[in-house]
């Protein structure tokens, strides 16, 4: 009889520990696609700048220096997006992706900014049109952002909580980086586009 109860303490101990597992693999399942997500709508906006730029290129001939910034900046961020999207869980990506996507931010900042000063690009159809697109992008980057970071939280939580963290330990589960907002003030905010 005591052997029955000790076999039957193994398979509820193995069970818990299959069960744990299964909903560590779900939570990053749900990150990662959280992060697909985020992926989709970077690449709209990646897709969106080049336009941009070629239409203010045409009203912004003294502004070249502005341009260029814009699409290195742009180009930088291509190149961190596709790392970051290689493995969502790989912390040194996101931050990079963060300080990308930042500096392109800031860059598009500048941008919108000298276009305040050249009233026919303001009034450019093509110019309203793909600024209406790329706020509209801006703000599907955010909910998008915000749902990632929500299964990076459940999924961390779960890693650190007590039994869980035995399993998570064992399988080399490791905590994933939040997609943060970045450093500086001008950074954090929107970008602002008015035409």
């Amino acid at each position: 009889m005591g052997w029955l109860i000790f076999f039957g303490l193994i398979a509820l101990v193995v069970f818990w520990a299959i069960g744990a597992y299964n909903r560590l693999i779900g939570l990053r399942n749900q990150f990662k696609n959280a992060f697909a997500q985020i992926d989709v709508q970077l690449k709209r906006r990646y897709d969106l700048i080049p336009n941009l730029v070629e239409t203010a290129k045409a009203y912004m001939k003294h502004e070249r220096e502005t341009l260029e910034a814009v699409i290195k900046a742009r180009n930088t961020a291509v190149g961190a997006n596709t790392a970051a999207a290689a493995d969502p869980s790989n912390g040194d990506a996101m931050k990079q992706l963060v300080a990308a996507e930042g500096a392109l931010t800031g860059a598009l900042g500048k941008l919108f900014a000298l276009a305040e000063a050249y009233p026919d690009l303001k009034a450019n159809q093509n110019m309203m049109q793909l600024s209406e697109e790329l706020t509209g992008t801006e703000n599907k980057i955010s909910f998008a952002r915000q749902a990632f970071n929500d299964a990076v939280m459940a999924f961390n939580t779960a890693v650190e909580q007590f039994p869980s963290n035995f399993i998570a330990s064992a399988f080399s589960f490791k905590q994933a980086e939040l997609l943060a907002a970045t450093e500086s003030p001008e950074e954090k905010q929107a970008v602002k586009v008015q035409f």
